[in-house]
């Protein structure tokens, strides 16, 4: 996560998985909500960018982007399981 430090990536990854799971009624913990979360602000991060676009260090940007991607996550990872 680009701009944040470790901890507050954490909580923004924590927060934005909780969020995802909650929006995709996924049964993850809180260890997989985190690891959700900063793996798909790394992924959207990285496809964003891709398109030109680049999402600010700001903790909102991030638990945006990291919400987005963590949704994009459950959902990749229910199609791979079925």
């Amino acid at each position: 996560m680009q701009g944040l430090g470790w901890f507050a990536a954490i909580i923004v990854g924590g927060l934005a998985g909780w969020i995802a799971s909650m929006i995709m009624k996924a049964d993850t913990g809180l260890f997989t909500n985190i690891i959700l979360g900063i793996i798909g602000a790394i992924v959207a991060n990285f496809l964003l960018g891709i398109l030109g676009i680049n999402a600010s260090g700001t903790w909102l940007a991030q638990l945006i982007v990291g919400l987005i991607g963590a949704c994009v996550l459950i959902a990749g990872w229910r199609a791979i399981k079925r």
